[in-house]
């Protein structure tokens, strides 16, 4: 199979460290397997994926309960929710590799190495949520990330726009406050988390980088302007308004421009 083909098999695999640790593997395989140019296999089930286990329990997610990291169930809840999103991010990955045709071999390897090191961020997460006495699953979650993943299934642009550069980017905002709020705790483990999203965060930053040099290079090559038509696919397709406040620099350094991040604070 060619590495479009194992990608969707990974999509489709329920076990999450079984998913995790294949993902790794396959990104060590990619530059020497062929990538089909256009898509040659038959067409999943939408609802077949992403393959996910029985649990977590999905709500929507004004029905999943936040709780204060000041206490120890508090962070343990906190970080399964990470862990979710690492885990839909490997899921977000691999889609992006077998679904979009006649891209450049470098965009199917950027997205492969998205899905292999969201994987260790997974691992690295589900690790430290058992030493809390817990494991993925024993918490709800919601789906978020995935359901606009559905909307942009047949968008490329729209994908890059509002996957990598929108959603996921908002993780480059929160992560400083969310580390802040465990710094306060001061407790051993919330120490231990702190430090996971340090490297969370570094990666994270490649991760909207990628997604913000493929957006430009669509745009450019279809002949859109890239900040306004920011502004109608996020109107089409009904994505969230980002509010303040913004991490610029990480912001920057992922690729955001100037009048970007002007637009961002203008809401």
């Amino acid at each position: 199979m060619d590495l479009r083909s194992h990608a969707l098999r990974l999509l489709r695999l329920t076990d999450p460290e079984e998913k995790s640790r294949q993902a790794q593997v396959l990104h060590g395989q990619a530059a020497t397997l062929s990538i089909a140019e256009r898509w040659s296999g038959d067409l999943p089930d939408p609802a077949t994926l992403p393959g996910r286990p029985a649990r977590p329990a999905l709500l929507p997610h004004t029905e999943v309960a936040r709780r204060s990291p000041a206490t120890a169930h508090g962070r343990a809840v906190l970080v399964h929710a990470i862990a979710h999103i690492e885990f839909n991010a490997i899921n977000l990955a691999l889609d992006a590799v077998w679904r979009f045709d006649g891209m450049p071999r470098d965009f199917y390897l950027d997205w492969m190495r998205v899905a292999a090191e969201e994987a260790r961020h997974f691992l690295l997460l589900r690790d430290h949520l058992r030493g809390l006495g817990h494991d993925y699953g024993d918490f709800p979650a919601h789906q978020g990330l995935w359901s606009m993943c559905e909307k942009t299934a047949h968008d490329i642009v729209a994908r890059m726009a509002l996957v990598p550069r929108t959603l996921e980017a908002r993780g480059l905002d929160a992560t400083p406050l969310i580390q802040a709020k465990l710094r306060q705790a001061g407790t051993p483990d919330a120490l231990a988390a702190i430090a996971i999203l340090d490297v969370i965060l570094q990666e994270e930053i490649g991760h909207v980088a990628i997604g913000n040099r493929w957006y430009a290079w669509l745009c450019a090559r279809e002949g859109l302007e890239p900040v306004e038509h920011y502004r109608v696919l996020t109107r089409r397709h009904e994505a969230p308004r980002l509010r303040p406040p913004f991490n610029a620099e990480a912001r920057r350094l992922a690729g955001f421009s100037a009048v970007e991040l002007d637009y961002l604070q203008q809401g």
